[in-house]
């Protein structure tokens, strides 16, 4: 049986949890696993070293700190924007995602809050800042 190691694809389920113990998000409301490649930078080092070393079945759990999960919150990320920029197909309403266009594509940014002259729009990771629980299940290692 093979175990993951640097350069591993894996096929698993995650379930991440907040400090207070609440599903954040799981691959496992749909059932479909996650096809992860390690290495490829898009899982931080600090969650590739958990990976390494497990095999087909197994899970594990633990716990990641802000800066090695989504990150932590970047002030640079925090965007004050015009409150006549948006409107009834595009309202200013907090706790709202609002798509932006960019040259490089889509951003999804959250509206934090709302005054009569700006709407503050926050570009961060939704969890970024956040301490996250991981809970995987190894379903294969293509």
């Amino acid at each position: 049986m093979s175990t993951i190691v640097a350069d591993s694809s894996i096929l698993m389920h995650i379930t991440m949890k907040l400090s207070d113990g609440s599903a954040a998000d799981s691959t496992k409301v749909n059932n479909k696993p996650a096809k992860v490649n390690m290495g490829d930078q898009s899982l931080s080092p600090a969650f590739e070293q958990q990976l390494i070393g497990l095999s087909q079945g197994d899970s594990k759990e633990f716990t990641l700190a802000a800066k090695d999960a989504f990150g932590d919150v970047n002030p640079e990320n925090i965007h004050y924007l015009d409150r006549q920029k948006f409107n009834s197909d595009t309202p200013a309403e907090v706790g709202s995602i609002v798509t932006f266009t960019q040259p490089g594509g889509e951003i999804p940014g959250i509206i934090r809050e709302v005054n009569d002259l700006s709407v503050t729009v926050d570009f961060n990771h939704p969890l970024a800042g956040q301490e996250i629980t991981f809970a995987v299940d190894v379903v294969d290692i293509l």
